[in-house]
């Protein structure tokens, strides 16, 4: 890849640096733990084929969300300074990895405990979707794919190996797939959130494509999109589903609640990425999701087709 981006200042996979750091401050706590956040993190737009899992696994990929969730409240909306706000974050994954468990402060790494200390999970995930936040704190644009997947690789890619390692289903194979279908799902989000990204000086469409289309900056700030970032949008969605496509396979390899969830999150994408398209990749003037009935016809073919691949070749 082009460029890489680099991890936070604990390093990804790496033991935690000593900081001098103050204690939490008491605004970024009563923020992190407020009604709203904790019911965002707790399961707003939980995909729906996740809410049919045993109540265990439920509780375990709940954790794993919330955990997502939060790290991007509080990197894209708390009102103060954000990267003060991630180091708080951090300093609640040192004590999570500290000693036998550690004692970690906020609820949704107290419940994240019992999924590291169940599954032996490595901090390396939680590092690496952190160190996407603080990467958005800085980085206001992406010169080419590659670049823009070197994002993904941080900012979506890493909650694929979480909800494997729940589901005892970590093989190299599995989790190189994983990580085509999580940038595809970062990618359709990417789309889906044009304008909104964009008033925030966020742009995560490759440069290289924008000149390539004719689209500029100004474009993603109109009211409507135009034809130049309709014809862009249209292409990286193309890409997002040869991304998503390749979930066909992981989905065939798995079994039980796993195959289930993970049928989920493949027909959520390419779903989405329907929608889009249905609406002739105009993206700015509401924010393009796939409805049930769109879902479900993705999600049914994809989940029998490997149910019988799976016993063709058994």
């Amino acid at each position: 890849m082009s460029s890489e981006p680099t991890v936070g200042r604990a390093g990804v996979g790496g033991r935690p640096v000593p900081t001098a750091a103050a204690a939490p401050t008491e605004p970024v706590e009563q923020y992190a733990e407020s009604d709203s956040i904790m019911a965002r993190t707790g399961g707003e737009n939980f995909p729906v084929a996740l809410r049919v899992l045993p109540r265990r696994l439920r509780r375990h990929l709940e954790a794993i969300y919330g955990y997502a969730r939060l790290v991007d409240n509080l990197g894209d909306e708390y009102p103060g300074d954000r990267t003060a706000a991630l180091d708080w974050l951090e300093r609640q994954i040192d004590d999570l990895y500290a000693g036998d468990g550690g004692s970690p402060r906020h609820p949704i790494f107290r419940r994240l405990a019992a999924v590291v200390r169940e599954f032996d999970i490595p901090r390396t995930p939680f590092d690496r979707l952190l160190a996407a936040n603080r990467l958005d704190q800085t980085k206001g644009g992406y010169a080419d794919w590659e670049e823009l997947l070197g994002y993904c690789e941080l900012s979506a890619n890493p909650v694929g190996h979480l909800v494997l390692a729940v589901f005892e289903a970590s093989t190299p194979e599995r989790m190189a797939a994983s990580d085509a279908v999580c940038s595809g799902l970062q990618v359709l989000e990417h789309l889906q959130d044009v304008g909104e990204d964009a008033a925030a000086g966020r742009v995560y469409l490759p440069a290289v494509d924008m000149e390539r289309f004719g689209c500029t900056r100004a474009d993603l700030a109109a009211p409507v999109a135009g034809e130049p970032l309709r014809k862009l949008v249209a292409f990286e969605a193309g890409r997002a589903r040869d991304l998503l496509e390749g979930g066909r396979e992981l989905v065939a390899s798995l079994r039980g609640h796993a195959r289930l969830a993970i049928t989920g999150f493949v027909a959520g994408g390419l779903a989405g990425l329907d929608a889009i398209e249905a609406a002739g990749c105009e993206v700015l003037s509401t924010t393009r999701q796939a409805g049930p009935l769109r879902l479900l016809r993705r999600f049914v073919p994809l989940y029998l087709g490997a149910v019988l691949r799976r016993r063709s070749l058994a």
